[in-house]
């Protein structure tokens, strides 16, 4: 009798672990999306329900970038005005702490118990001296990523910098510790920096550069500057995704309307792929079977074949769409649509609408916890 009680006790702590192990929800987290609207604050979505059920305000801050801890419990906003990045209670919407990251943060993504936040610094802006190259990080950029030795010169004839970013500083990526929320690191890079990525063995960080039409890529652990891949001149690449296998990458090129599919070994291009107007965000759906791309001009969400990359079908959805995610059980898309004041809903089987969620001006970008497949995460 005592064998069977303690088998069964056993039996019940194993089922517990793992529940926590594979990062089950906290029992305080319905599922759950948050966008960031830059005039209200943060949206937050019941997606059990498909509503908007409440909204967290931080005044005149105008959130755009944002990401979540693993765990669900801390939101991390890019905050126009301030020039900040904020740690946001997701349970009670209250700001913890505050970073200063510097001039027109925008694109923050958390990974590895860091957020790498791009911005474009100033005379004023930026983290306080001394952060770039900091101590006990050798190799840490303090100059342009094509600085390196053996950088890629490659590239199509024509591709560099426009001209009007020719005189003005680059942007950088501030590297924030998510334990002491402080700058360790600030990472210079191309102009007007967007997406960032990392690859699979999470060893190297890209970003794409619309200002000059680049894409940079540096050493994860100090920060040092790779190699730098000049794109078509004038193509403004901005989101980049790696694929499921690990073994590619897609970046978009909003001015060109096309996508291209990087090797990630040789970083050569090994494909271009024509899309609608002006695409932006891009993920592959959790399934690793389809690709999707937010052509924000041309208002459709497009999805092609993941391994061959041929076009599937259109999706029509509104104005500025440029982030989306996937809701965590897959089944559906939503895409937070900036000049249409809302988020639409999209079934991801039939890629029919499902709904449109208003009350969000200026919706910039959306994630979920639990965590899913998005442009973002």
């Amino acid at each position: 009798m005592h064998l069977k009680k303690a088998t069964a006790y056993l039996a019940l702590a194993s089922v517990v672990t793992t529940g926590i192990t594979l990062g089950a929800s906290p029992a305080w987290a319905a599922p759950t999306a948050y966008v960031t609207s830059e005039t209200a604050g943060v949206g937050v979505i019941d997606l059990d329900q498909m509503t908007l059920a409440k909204t967290f305000s931080f005044g005149d801050d105008g959130p755009r970038g944002l990401s979540l801890t693993a765990d669900g419990r801390r939101l991390l906003l890019a905050n126009k005005k301030p020039g900040d990045l904020s740690e946001v209670d997701t349970a009670t919407g209250r700001v913890l702490r505050r970073v200063k990251i510097g001039e027109n943060p925008e694109f923050v993504r958390v990974y590895g118990g860091y957020a790498y936040v791009t911005y474009e610094p100033g005379e004023g802006g930026g983290p306080p001296p001394g952060v770039s190259g900091a101590p006990g990080a050798p190799g840490a950029s303090g100059g342009a990523p094509g600085a390196a030795p053996g950088a890629d010169k490659g590239g199509p004839p024509g591709a560099g910098k426009d001209d009007d970013n020719a005189n003005e500083p680059p942007a950088e990526i501030a590297i924030v510790d998510l334990k002491s929320l402080r700058v360790i690191r600030s990472v210079k890079s191309g102009h007007e920096t967007e997406g960032v990525e990392f690859s699979g063995d999470g060893r190297e960080m890209l970003v794409t550069n619309e200002g000059d039409d680049t894409v940079s890529v540096y050493h994860v652990g100090t920060g040092a500057p790779l190699r730098t891949l000049k794109l078509d001149h004038g193509s403004r690449p901005r989101g980049i995704k790696r694929s499921p296998d690990g073994r590619q990458y897609v970046v978009t090129l909003e001015n060109t309307n096309k996508f291209v599919v990087l090797d990630a070994r040789s970083f050569k291009v090994i494909k271009s792929v024509d899309t609608q107007m002006g695409p932006y965000g891009v993920a592959f759906d959790p399934a690793g079977k389809r690709l999707m791309v937010a052509a924000a001009r041309g208002k459709m969400l497009q999805v092609f074949d993941a391994k061959t990359f041929d076009h599937v079908t259109d999706v029509p959805v509104g104005q500025r769409c440029w982030h989306f995610s996937f809701t965590p059980d897959g089944s559906k898309l939503m895409l937070a649509c900036g000049r249409s004041n809302a988020v639409y809903v999209i079934d991801a089987t039939s890629y029919q609408p499902v709904k449109q969620i208003e009350g969000l001006p200026l919706a910039w970008g959306i994630v979920t916890y639990p965590h899913s497949a998005g442009s973002i995460e």
